[in-house]
C-alpha cells in the first residue's frame, strides 16, 4: 500500500470514527504502521485538505483526530437542519406551516378548524425551527395566540414579503389540503433555487 492509498484509509478511518476520533495509535495498528509515521500522513492529509479547499478538515482534539466540516460553513448547514422542505418536518407541520403563511395571524383554534385535527405539536415544532412566532393574542375569550411566519420563513425561500407567496387553491375545498401543501412547498423550492442562482457567478 503506498502513502496516498494510506492517507485514503486514513480518511475514511476517521469518516467512521465519528465524533470519538482515533488517535496515531490506533490508526497504526488497524494500518500495521508506526505511530510516528502514521502521525505524519495524517498532517500531511491534513494539510492536503487545507491546499484542495475541501469542505472538511482534520482537526486533533484532546490527542485524537477527527473528521469535521469547516465552521466558516455553518450558516449552511443551520439552514439545512431548518428547511421546512425537508423530511425533518412532517405532512402536519407542513400543512400547518402554509395555513399560517396564508392566513397569518391565526389562532390555533382556527387552524385545527380547516385541518381538521389537532395542531399542538405541529406548532411546537414550527416555533422551534424559528418559522412561526407568536405576533399577537387575539381579542377573543382566553387571549388566544396568533400566530404568523418569522423573517427566517421570508429569507429561506427568498420572499421579501408575504404577498411574493404563490396563488393557491389550498382553501377552496376540504380535500386538497395535502396535495396543495406539496405544489406549495414544490414551487417555493423552485423559487428559491432561482434567486440563489441569480447570484452564482459564471
Amino acid at each position: 500500500m503506498d502513502f496516498q492509498q494510506m492517507k485514503s484509509v486514513i480518511e475514511g478511518l476517521l469518516f467512521v470514527a465519528g465524533d470519538e476520533g482515533l488517535d496515531a495509535k490506533q490508526l497504526a495498528e488497524v494500518l500495521d504502521q508506526h505511530a510516528d509515521f502514521i502521525r505524519e500522513l495524517v498532517l500531511e492529509l491534513q494539510e492536503d485538505f487545507r491546499r484542495q479547499s475541501r469542505g472538511l478538515q482534520i482537526v486533533e482534539m484532546a490527542g485524537a483526530f477527527q473528521l469535521t466540516t469547516l465552521p466558516a460553513h455553518a450558516p449552511y448547514f443551520e439552514r439545512l437542519a431548518y428547511s421546512p422542505s425537508r423530511s425533518s418536518l412532517s405532512q402536519a407541520a407542513l400543512e400547518t406551516l402554509a395555513i399560517i403563511a396564508y392566513k397569518q395571524p391565526i389562532t390555533r383554534v382556527e387552524i385545527e378548524e380547516i385541518r381538521g385535527v389537532k395542531a399542538e405539536r405541529a406548532l411546537q415544532t414550527l416555533v422551534a425551527k424559528d418559522l412561526i412566532i407568536e405576533v399577537d393574542r387575539a381579542d377573543a375569550p382566553g387571549r388566544p395566540i396568533l400566530y404568523g411566519t418569522t423573517k427566517a420563513f421570508l429569507d429561506y425561500f427568498a420572499l421579501s414579503s408575504i404577498e411574493e407567496l404563490p396563488e393557491t387553491t389550498m382553501f377552496q375545498t376540504d380535500d386538497n389540503l395535502e396535495e396543495e401543501t406539496r405544489l406549495l412547498f414544490e414551487k417555493l423550492d423552485a423559487q428559491q433555487m432561482t434567486f440563489e442562482d441569480i447570484g452564482k457567478p459564471e
